[in-house]
């Protein structure tokens, strides 16, 4: 059966939910709007699977059962719901899933705002994605996580998504066995970074049948099968906002309050933003400042504060150990202690070897401080860090700090102006002086010396 349908009931308790304002005063502006779940296309009949795998997909010899490994075609016939995209992996995934005698029924995510960006979904590729996946399949829609729980009654075995990595999953007599996550075979596309955030019951019910080949045999399939998306190009970035910028996204849906910069050395107040929730640690684009780069470095959540710096490079940010909290592991207590691992602190090929010890805080419960190998600049609180024994992915947790005991250096002056209740007594912002001029000035002064 063929049904669309909008994302909103899904991510409703996400956002009703979220921790995001935790402390923050109320907004001035708040955009969030109930929308209800709507079906926008109608039914037809799923075609049956087929043993003749040859003949069906186009002379793919699936007689190499490496193809199958990752589709659990031992366990045929298993009803699979399948999150398609549109794109050549999931299409590909779908082709897998059958090819190993398993019923299927697609679902594809249609996004809940498609009204309130009306002016720019022209350009949004989403009615070319459904397009191509319904030419592919003839079936659905969802969402990975919320979509678990939609249809846990829907007498679904498995749901099976395009993503590259690769789940071993326990005997059938093994009810109390744990499913473990493994790197795929692609290492450079593998994605078990972002799947480390799953639970154990979770893991246990996703399928990925990409995760035995790679990228380059999931193209050549597709050529192979004769899809009609087989050139299509992958998409990049957060593909699901489209055309849509995120900030304009963030704005919609969360609304704006405006707060003080505050560069962080001197305390200077120099000028305003939006709301410290469009501001990432790192982030360069969009402070609007004369003189920088400048790079936020800070935030003071409850006071609404973003602080920033032009010495974010510049400090020695390398860092050897680092504190993780809100562990997920997907057995039992995760690492020994001193074991050696490797971990992942962002979606990259490259991996850090490193030594974890587990300790027990009163302020975050157990946590993991984890020692690498050699230095990382780029550690930002807040981000995940996946933990690697061999090819086997143990689970990830958050890193609590970046600085050892402290984050970026703020100054006494800053953290009390950023407590101040009444901010309009800091009148003007300060006048900001170029980097160029100021190094310019001090050479001149050496040389007259």
């Amino acid at each position: 059966m063929l049904r669309v349908v909008s994302t909103l009931p899904a991510l409703r308790p996400l956002l009703a939910g979220s921790t995001l304002l935790l402390n923050a005063r109320p907004l001035l502006r708040s955009r969030l709007t109930r929308r209800p779940f709507r079906a926008v296309s109608s039914s037809t009949a799923s075609p049956s699977s087929s043993s003749s795998g040859a003949r069906d997909f186009g002379g793919v010899d699936f007689g190499d059962e490496r193809l199958l490994r990752c589709a659990a075609a031992g366990r045929a016939p298993l009803r699979v719901a399948v999150l398609v995209s549109g794109g050549v992996d999931s299409s590909v995934a779908l082709r897998l899933l059958h090819a190993a005698g398993h019923r299927c029924t697609a679902f594809y995510l249609k996004i809940w705002f498609q009204e309130d960006f009306r002016n720019f979904w022209s350009e949004c590729p989403w009615d070319d994605d459904l397009k191509y996946a319904q030419a592919v399949c003839d079936k659905s829609i969802y969402l990975m996580r919320a979509f678990l729980e939609a249809i846990e009654n829907l007498g679904f075995d498995y749901i099976a998504s395009g993503h590259y990595a690769h789940v071993v999953h326990p005997s059938p007599d093994d009810v109390e066995g744990p499913s473990v996550l493994q790197l795929s075979k692609d290492k450079v596309k593998d994605q078990t970074y972002f799947l480390s955030h799953l639970s154990q019951t979770q893991l246990r019910r996703l399928l990925f049948p990409l995760g035995c080949i790679a990228k380059d045999e999931v193209r050549r399939l597709a050529a192979q099968m004769d899809l009609p998306n087989q050139d299509r190009k992958d998409s990049q970035g957060i593909c699901f906002l489209g055309k849509v910028k995120f900030s304009e996204f963030v704005e919609r849906q969360i609304g704006e309050m405006e707060g003080v910069l505050l560069e962080a050395e001197t305390g200077d107040y120099l000028g305003t933003h939006r709301g410290f929730w469009f501001y990432t640690i790192g982030q360069r684009q969009g402070l609007r400042l004369p003189g920088g780069p400048w790079y936020v470095v800070e935030k003071d959540v409850q006071n609404n504060v973003v602080f920033v710096s032009r010495n974010y490079y510049s400090l020695d940010k390398r860092r050897r150990t680092f504190r993780v909290g809100s562990l997920n592991w997907f057995s039992n207590s995760g690492p020994t202690n001193n074991e050696q691992l490797k971990c992942k602190v962002r979606h990259s090929p490259e991996f850090h070897d490193c030594t974890v010890t587990q300790e027990q805080t009163s302020e975050n419960g157990v946590i993991l401080v984890v020692r690498l190998s050699e230095d990382d600049q780029g550690l930002a609180a807040g981000q995940f860090a996946a933990f690697y024994r061999d090819n086997l992915c143990l689970g990830s947790g958050i890193i609590l700090d970046s600085w050892d005991e402290m984050n970026f250096p703020v100054c006494a002056r800053a953290l009390e102006i950023a407590r101040m209740e009444d901010k309009s007594r800091l009148g003007k912002p300060v006048k900001i002086m170029n980097l160029e001029h100021i190094v310019k000035s001090e050479k001149e002064a050496i040389e007259v010396a």
